[in-house]
């Protein structure tokens, strides 16, 4: 079994990260750091917990002005590259927030995620002046560095996963536009998929806002193409017939299921069910197949998921075979109950047929 994320932050890392503080600052008491970050409940503390705990305990070994302990970090920054120096940024958006320093955080900001990523420390920034930080983040759209680009628009996602919910913008999302405008053709794959996460989270709040864009949008360039299909991903699993068609998904009349088999009608909790079927084209077209099951819950009610399982194009008269395996083993982010379970499958957006089995 893989270690948590969380235990990339151990004692070797702390001291390590204490020598090179060091190097540039000969008052920093390393052991007092690491016994500072490590005592308490550290143990018990997960991931971003621990980020804050390495963060305070930071604060209070480096110099009492901002400007000067910041300074500190710039000259060490260079060589403390990836997800486990989150604690820059993070020193910022705990640090650095009076007005005052305004100017020297969104400096230290832009230059630490260049190294690791500040989409956490903007977000305080933006619940506390967003006009003037979403115009921040429009200038930053325009970097040459592709990591500042990113951070323009992954730093407003209403939803960031860990992130602080941006409540403002799920409210209402047009400032954030701006932004989604200026990278809809970004060279940079890596800003292209920030932007259609954005866009993700505002389809789920704001469906329509998203649709118009998708129309708007596609057909214009590949890169944008791309970042419509990414973003329209949850609209196309709800099946909306809007977002199906903006892709060549409207024809669900033409093609016909059959054969749709299940395996067993009565599995148990961690084995596998197996299940196949087959589809038919009378005419040519394009066909999203996914297919959906819906879980008995822990209070008897049930939920559907739906899983993807091709988009293809068929020409007239074509049959297709389509075998797959989905797995009831508990994970966990799912946890099954017995009860009477429904596999579907579903053609553009329509569901077409469901069998029922029993799981115990």
């Amino acid at each position: 079994m893989a270690e948590p994320l969380k235990s990339m932050y151990n004692e070797d890392f702390l001291y390590q990260f204490g020598r090179k503080v060091r190097r540039v600052y000969n008052a920093f008491d390393i052991n007092g750091f690491v016994a500072d970050v490590m005592g308490g409940n550290w143990n018990s503390l997960e991931l971003k917990a621990r980020m804050c705990r390495i963060t305070i305990s930071l604060g209070k070994y480096l110099p009492m002005k901002y400007e000067e302990a910041l300074g500190i970090l710039f000259l060490i920054d260079e060589e403390c590259i990836g997800f486990p120096y989150m604690f820059f940024p993070d020193f910022v958006e705990v640090n650095g927030q009076d007005e005052k320093d305004w100017e020297l955080s969104m400096k230290a900001l832009q230059r630490f995620t260049m190294r690791s990523s500040s989409e956490f420390a903007v977000r305080p920034f933006i619940i506390r002046n967003p006009k003037r930080m979403m115009e921040q983040m429009y200038a930053w759209s325009k970097h040459p560095d592709e990591h500042v680009r990113r951070l323009s628009s992954e730093g407003c996602r209403p939803q960031l996963p860990w992130g602080q919910a941006l409540r403002i913008f799920k409210e209402d999302p047009s400032p954030i536009l701006p932004v989604l405008e200026q990278l809809k053709a970004d060279s940079s794959l890596y800003v292209r998929k920030s932007v259609a996460n954005n866009l993700n989270d505002i389809s789920k709040t704001h469906p329509d806002l998203v649709i118009r864009i998708a129309k708007e949008w596609y057909g214009t360039k590949e890169h944008t193409d791309w970042i419509v299909k990414h973003a329209c991903r949850t609209l196309l699993k709800k099946g909306e017939k809007e977002v199906l068609s903006i892709f060549g998904y409207k024809d669900d009349q033409s093609i016909q299921l059959n054969n749709f088999i299940l395996n067993s009608d009565h599995i148990s909790i961690g084995e596998e069910m197996n299940f196949s079927f087959e589809i038919h084209a009378e005419k040519d077209t394009k066909a999203r197949i996914e297919y959906s099951v819906n879980y008995v819950k822990a209070k008897g009610h049930r939920s559907r998921k739906i899983f993807k399982i091709s988009e293809t194009t068929l020409k007239k008269g074509e049959t297709r075979f389509y075998s797959k395996m989905h797995s009831f083993k508990d994970l966990s982010t799912r946890k099954h109950y017995n009860g009477t379970h429904t596999l579907s499958i579903i053609i553009n957006g329509t569901e077409t047929s469901s069998l029922d089995f029993m799981l115990d």
